[in-house]
């Protein structure tokens, strides 16, 4: 562990989580200019090198990935979705499914237990949904069907998984960020904390809108994680909305790389990172802001010295980003969930980035 003088605020703030704000387990990095000027961690059982699921975080990965297939297959934000997946024909851009436009948030029907483990059968079922929404008029948070909606873009272009292509674009950086968890890695993760959802899942929905919520989150049994995130199968599987396994120091390794220009071009994270969504959200009930994959910073819940920021928050509380105008990388994955929204600890871990920056 280690922390530049310069730094110490985030140090003590890090430490105020675990001794006020609830934390029971977490690391944090923070690379700037290509130095690593924070890498910290705490909890039981917790290592430098111990990695934890990292929810949503891994949907700013899959953007990065996607932006790899721009690169390296011909894929661009303006294509058709239909050019590269004839079956998912909903008059949509690669951009605008990327930017949670599609209103495929949940499948209605229930499906198989378990069945996330199958992305054959999760894009199939996709692909033949009906829409909860008109396509490209709105958009609403795809919790956890947004992996494997871009995913299969992906997959169809390059002929490989978000997961492997992910692994090729890390292990030259050294960062520990994975979707879709080799066996061999498995002793080095930290059990996560996950509170029941027995009482959502039970509750009969009133209306469409409350059955799109709870079908997102739980249909599949074990959508979210529930029951399984902690077991070997989950870990395994390439459930890039959900799964993504990391350290801290792993998520800001591969922001810095994208900084770098050692994963992506400048004129690609330029594209990746140009508004395509923005306002209120018909999932999150609230204010949204979305470029093709990657959360953008917004008044209600910022992130990064400035507007050009770009990364994305996990469930509970872990954050991934870059920002270019500081040249900052950061990464943070807890061990429980915390308050998902508007999170009092990793917003004091910002905050003090942002102090030691001025």
């Amino acid at each position: 562990m280690s922390v530049d003088p310069a730094f110490a605020a985030v140090e003590d703030e890090f430490r105020e989580n675990f001794t006020a704000r609830g934390e029971v387990g977490a690391s944090v990095c923070v690379i700037v200019d290509g130095r690593t000027v924070v890498d910290l961690v705490a909890g039981e059982g917790w290592e430098p090198d111990s990695l934890v699921n990292a929810f949503s975080v891994g949907k700013g990965l899959t953007a990065a990935v996607l932006g790899h297939a721009m690169e390296t297959a011909g894929v661009t934000l303006d294509d058709p979705v239909t050019r590269w997946w004839p079956e998912l024909d909903l008059g949509l851009t690669v951009g605008q499914l990327a930017s949670h436009q599609a209103g495929l948030p949940a499948l209605r029907e229930p499906q198989p237990e378990f069945v996330m483990y199958d992305w054959d059968a999760m894009v199939a079922a996709l692909a033949a949904e009906v829409p909860w929404w008109a396509p490209g008029t709105a958009h609403g948070y795809h919790t956890n069907t947004f992996g494997f909606l871009v995913g299969e873009v992906v997959r169809r272009a390059t002929g490989r998984s978000v997961g492997t292509l992910l692994r090729d674009l890390a292990a030259p950086l050294g960062a520990d960020v994975f979707i879709g968890l080799p066996g061999e890695e498995h002793d080095r993760v930290v059990p996560f904390t996950f509170p029941s959802m027995e009482g959502f899942v039970a509750q009969e929905p009133a209306n469409e809108h409350e059955l799109m919520i709870r079908n997102g989150y739980a249909n599949p049994r074990g959508f979210s994680g529930v029951g399984v995130i902690n077991t070997p199968a989950w870990r395994r599987a390439e459930i890039p909305s959900t799964n993504s396994h990391a350290s801290a120091r792993g998520v800001a390794r591969f922001y810095a790389g994208v900084l770098s220009g050692d994963v992506l071009a400048g004129e690609t994270v330029a594209a990746l990172t140009e508004v395509q969504a923005d306002g209120p959200d018909l999932v999150l009930d609230r204010p949204s802001r979305f470029g093709a994959g990657f959360q953008l910073p917004q008044p209600e819940r910022p992130f990064g010295t400035g507007p050009r920021a770009f990364g994305h928050f996990g469930a509970g509380g872990s954050l991934g980003f870059a920002d270019p105008e500081a040249d900052v990388a950061f990464g943070y994955v807890i061990a429980e969930m915390g308050p998902r929204w508007q999170n009092p600890r990793n917003r004091a871990l910002l905050d003090a980035v942002t102090s030691c920056l001025a």
